[in-house]
């Protein structure tokens, strides 16, 4: 039999020009959903807590530098650049309180959309505190590129956004979503969905960091006025505004929920 390599024949499964084809699609959205499963168990991780937000925010000692976008004013700039030094102290305090936790199993690990702004806040502040942290990445022509603080085994790059989404939620046990555009409202609120309509089963508590912002940019109970939700789902989040506030009800909630709880 011949065993050597024939010159111009390779399988299907090495076939590059193929697996990049429009028709193996199917298999490129197969292993975006498969693989990031492998390093998470290599990495014995099984609870992650989300921070969503504006990929375009800024420390506050920049904020002067940055160059306002066409229509931003200084002050509303101000509140995300906010924003932004609050997430870093968050993600910092909540990652040293992870780390103490003495089964690693029940550990918490920071995990953004691996991009700059908010994004980047999230993960420094658990590189501040010597923890690992996830960074779910995707690829787009603007904006988008892997913030340095992201742990490098744990840097995911995604083509997909359903699968991404699928991620951020698949292991999610809390949710805090700063001031943000579109990608923000779009995650936070399909984890809100997904509460309302009791497609999860576990509990994650959720919280939308900046009052000011959050209540300008939606009227919640308007939406209860108007009768497109109910008032009971008004109780699926918080709007706090201290990172004191936000650190302890997140903590309390995930020491009920899943650290003290027996297995």
């Amino acid at each position: 039999m011949h065993n050597k390599p024939i010159p111009g024949l390779f399988k299907a499964y090495d076939n590059a020009e193929f697996l990049h084809s429009h028709a193996a699609r199917y298999i490129r959205v197969l292993t975006e959903f498969m693989e990031p499963e492998q390093r998470f168990k290599k990495m014995g991780i099984n609870n992650t807590i989300v921070f969503f937000g504006s990929a375009r925010s800024v420390e506050t000692r920049d904020y002067k530098k940055k160059k306002l976008l066409p229509g931003e004013t200084p002050d509303k700039g101000r509140v995300v650049s906010r924003a932004h030094q609050a997430c870093i102290e968050l993600s910092r305090r909540i990652t040293a309180w992870s780390n103490k936790i003495k089964d690693p199993c029940k550990r918490f690990y920071l995990c953004s959309g691996g991009g700059p702004g908010i994004m980047g806040a999230a993960n420094k502040g658990a590189w501040l505190a010597k923890g690992k942290s996830i960074g779910f990445n995707i690829s787009l022509p603007f904006e988008q590129h892997p913030n340095p603080y992201i742990t490098p085994d744990l840097n995911f790059e995604f083509h997909y956004f359903f699968i991404r989404k699928f991620w951020f939620l698949y292991y999610a046990k809390a949710l805090v979503a700063f001031p943000g555009g579109f990608g923000t409202f779009d995650e936070a609120f399909e984890l809100l969905t997904l509460l309302q309509t009791k497609k999860l089963n576990k509990k994650v508590p959720v919280v939308f960091f900046g009052s000011e912002f959050w209540n300008e940019v939606f009227n919640f109970k308007a939406l209860v006025k108007y009768g497109v939700i109910g008032r009971e789902d008004l109780k699926l989040f918080r709007i706090l505004d201290d990172v004191d506030e936000v650190y302890d009800f997140i903590t309390d909630e995930l020491k009920k929920n899943y650290v003290d709880k027996k297995r």
